[in-house]
């Protein structure tokens, strides 16, 4: 029984033999039929999506010695021949490794001529987003101005990186992820020809892992099924892919709700005895604690879940976990796994994040499994609001106190300076007026335009930088200055050491033509200043009032300094 390159063995050879792309499907077809075919195609989609494979037939349909017609026979010499790719007037160019400027002009220098062997010369150039700059621009005369007997079609999975001019010389195409339901269907009929014995779990669990691609849920059936003898087995699956079936993850969001960590960590050190991956298995349980979301929010969420097979299992397990809750915990996994990629033990983040889920103030609460050290920290914090509370009775009574801050006898007057709540005026680069009055420039566009571009740059030259670096995002270009404005303080304050800064403005010159400075700002300091409440007059006013506020009610700064800025919140 013949298992092997199940993925060559199904590639779609006509059009009707691809799935879930119908609506590409019929406006190509309409277009041979009225003989309307366009000189330059974009196929952009997800990996695995039938891409490439609808170029190919794309290809022998125009060429067919039957037609040109709807469907290629596959019979033609012309059909067989582009099939086996051995026409010279059909080239399939990966851009990955061709993406200089120099082939892309032998290229052009080629179109001139006529095709010999078939009808019309196709160029399919796959992951065409590789393409450097220079090449781009040498492709763009031949887009603009093809003679009649080529056709180009462009494959990418990332059509964002694909240059303005480029996409508008196209007839895009976006090919969209397949169905569970149509991808089950089809390696369901895959097996029963090929006979493959599979259960229908472990098909479903197939199509789930190849996240919409059909080409990669033929690549795992084609492993499992060699690898068993032609037997596959939802454990099976599970063992291969290194995955983890549902129930066990279960007993860890059990643990986890529970507040055990001492369960946790065995279950941890079980899946590792397994031959998990510390990676695997955070990827894995990102996606349980996701699809208990699903199910908890979603009415129905059978078809939406990732891992979870049969939702209505799990109902209970979500019913015990709050939306903020699973919120909360998805957003804890997700920063640890982003630290996982540069770690050099990440069976350790894997175990510091899921204690950090056992220990979060929320889960201990509501499970009341609080631990010792937990129970000492609310006993002080109890203590400590006592004493404003004291505090609080006394100046209600008395007016304000003249003694010492902490309410103890004897004790010197203690000097407060007023909480800062507002952002501080020395963390805003000068010029504010400029830069939110060049918002707009022409400047500015020209960054933001390669903007994805110079993120690219910089990871191509240091990752660490890249890491901090893309958390800011390009809000006004004035003079030769670059103001980025950062959501995270951390992620700013590393982006403006001299070492990563000098990587960022390096590249800013090399690729914008000309030296620029990077400026950086906290992105909640920006939005102030373009609605109006970020220039100094009414910072001034703001802080003014504050400080004013401040010494009539001292003890919001009492407050403060006992818990922390954020942890107060002021009402009135």
């Amino acid at each position: 029984m013949e298992h092997i390159a199940l993925y060559r063995a199904w590639r779609p050879q006509s059009f009707q033999d691809m799935v879930g792309q119908q609506h590409i499907i019929q406006t190509l077809q309409n277009a041979i039929r009225e003989q309307r075919v366009s000189h330059a195609y974009l196929f952009s989609g997800p990996r695995g999506t039938g891409k490439t494979s609808a170029a190919k037939i794309l290809a022998k349909a125009v060429n067919c010695e039957n037609g040109p017609s709807q469907e290629p026979c596959n019979q033609c010499e012309a059909c067989r021949r582009i099939t086996s790719g051995a026409v010279m007037d059909v080239q399939e160019i990966d851009a990955a490794s061709n993406r200089g400027v120099e082939e892309i002009r032998d290229l052009r220098e080629k179109v001139k001529y006529a095709p010999t062997e078939v009808r019309r010369k196709v160029y399919i150039i796959d992951e065409v987003h590789m393409l450097t700059t220079e090449a781009f621009n040498a492709l763009l005369k031949t887009l603009e101005e093809p003679p009649e007997h080529v056709m180009f079609i462009l494959a990418t999975t990332e059509p964002h990186k694909l240059p303005a001019t480029i996409i508008s010389r196209c007839q895009r195409f976006d090919f969209r992820r397949v169905s569970l339901e149509e991808q089950r269907d089809r390696l369901a009929r895959i097996c029963e020809e090929e006979g493959i014995t599979a259960d229908a779990e472990a098909l479903q669990y197939i199509a789930r892992l190849s996240d919409g691609g059909m080409r990669d849920a033929l690549s795992i059936l084609d492993q499992i099924a060699s690898f068993t003898g032609g037997n596959v087995s939802y454990q099976q699956v599970m063992e291969m892919t290194g995955g983890m079936a549902s129930e066990q993850f279960g007993r860890l969001a059990g643990a986890i709700r529970q507040g055990d960590a001492g369960a946790v960590l065995q279950i941890v050190e079980q899946m590792m005895q397994e031959g998990k991956s510390a990676d695997k298995c955070m990827e894995n349980l990102l996606y349980y604690f996701r699809d208990l979301l699903m199910i908890k929010m979603v009415p129905q969420a059978d078809k939406l879940t990732d891992r979870i097979l049969n939702p209505s299992d799990f109902k209970g397990m979500a019913d015990d976990f709050s939306k903020e809750e699973l919120f909360s915990m998805i957003d804890t996994l997700n920063h640890y796994q982003s630290d996982m990629k540069y770690a050099s033990q990440p069976q350790t983040l894997f175990e510091v994040a899921l204690l950090k889920l056992c220990s979060s103030s929320e889960v201990g609460q509501k499970t009341g499994t609080a631990s010792a050290a937990d129970s000492a920290e609310v006993g002080r914090l109890k203590e400590q609001l006592a004493a404003i509370e004291k505090k609080l009775e006394k100046i209600m009574q008395n007016g304000l106190p003249g003694g010492s801050g902490d309410g103890r006898e004897g004790a010197k007057p203690a000097v407060r300076a007023p909480a800062p709540r507002a952002s501080s005026a020395a963390k805003k680069p000068q010029h504010m007026e400029q830069y939110v009055a060049s918002r707009t420039s022409e400047g500015f566009t020209v960054v933001q335009r390669q903007w994805s571009q110079i993120l690219q740059n910089v990871k191509d030259e240091k990752v660490t930088v890249h890491a901090w670096f893309m958390d800011g995002e390009p809000v006004s270009v004035w003079e030769d200055n670059i103001l980025v404005a950062f959501k995270n303080n951390i992620h700013r304050e590393t982006t403006e050491k001299p070492a990563n800064k000098q990587v960022i403005e390096g590249v800013f010159g090399s690729l914008l033509g000309k030296p620029y400075r990077l400026v950086t700002m906290m992105l909640r300091d920006w939005n102030d200043a373009v609605e109006g409440t970020g220039n100094p007059q009414a910072e001034e006013l703001k802080l003014e009032h504050e400080e004013a506020e401040s010494k009539e009610t001292p003890w919001i700064d009492e407050a403060i300094q006992l818990f922390g800025e954020d942890l107060v919140v002021i009402k009135d």
